[in-house]
């Protein structure tokens, strides 16, 4: 009888998109709204945040349980190994750049309340949202329906764990590897500035060995710059012998 009474409910659109999503009609529909309200679309000073709040605290909950659920099947998965494989392993998971993509592929894109200029690859947006969803669904059905989502729809269609397992993603720990077997220094310079039409602070780091520029780059977090910038770093190393030669001859001023 419920389900039939959706037929006349004046949001049945919305509720048969996120089924398609979800793969169950919600209970609490306020939930998955604000899930897929992004802070810019208050932009509008005529929608009150009084009344209404965007998506930053359901994504901060399902941030949370979804590095809870992916450690408990990584932890099950293999019982015998240590804590930096199983934390390595996760983040291979759950980065940043993979929720965008699963999030744009699950349809958030179409369903998402915000301004369309901040619809840029670099903001996560449907990365967020995908976090905020997974909130969501705790919040609206509890913790074996949010595993249930993050194992059907996210872990299963997406990602062979023991392939992830083996990818080297920590570039910031293999520069610094890479670094110490050859006696080179490693340091980072970082700035940040206001991004206007990402609405966020945005960080620039600049990986440095002995002394000399290896890599850069940007993300909306300190960390995320600094893998970036380690990233092109190892590449350039790896890639270029003359290059970390020079690396390997120059002595720092001072030492």
């Amino acid at each position: 009888m419920k389900h039939i009474r959706l037929f006349f409910h004046p949001k049945k659109g919305l509720y048969f998109a996120l089924y398609q999503i979800l793969g169950f009609f919600p209970d609490d529909l306020a939930y998955y709204e604000e899930a897929l309200r992004h802070k810019s679309y208050f932009n509008n000073e005529r929608r009150n945040r009084r009344t209404m709040h965007d998506n930053e605290r359901l994504e901060f909950l399902g941030d949370a349980v979804l590095n809870a659920i992916v450690g408990d099947i990584l932890f099950k998965k293999f019982p015998s190994k240590n804590e930096g494989f199983l934390t390595n392993t996760r983040s291979k998971i759950v980065k940043r750049e993979t929720m965008d993509r699963i999030g744009n592929e699950l349809g958030l894109s179409s369903l998402m309340a915000s301004t369309e200029r901040i619809r840029h690859p670099k903001c996560h947006i449907y990365g967020n949202a995908l976090e905020a969803f997974i909130g969501a669904i705790y919040l609206d059905k509890g913790y074996r329906k949010a595993r249930c989502f993050i194992e059907e729809k996210i872990i299963r269609p997406h990602f062979d764990i023991d392939t992830e397992a083996k990818k080297e993603v920590n570039f910031k720990s293999k520069l610094l590897e890479w670094a110490q077997r050859r006696h080179v220094q490693l340091a980072y310079e970082v700035s940040e500035h206001w991004a206007p039409f990402e609405h966020a602070l945005q960080f620039k780091s600049v990986a440095l060995l002995n002394g000399i520029q290896a890599g850069e780059g940007e993300g909306f977090s300190k960390k995320e710059s600094q893998q970036y910038a380690s990233k092109m770093a190892l590449h350039k190393v790896r890639s270029d012998r003359a290059f970390a030669k020079k690396i390997i001859s120059t002595e720092l001023s001072g030492e």
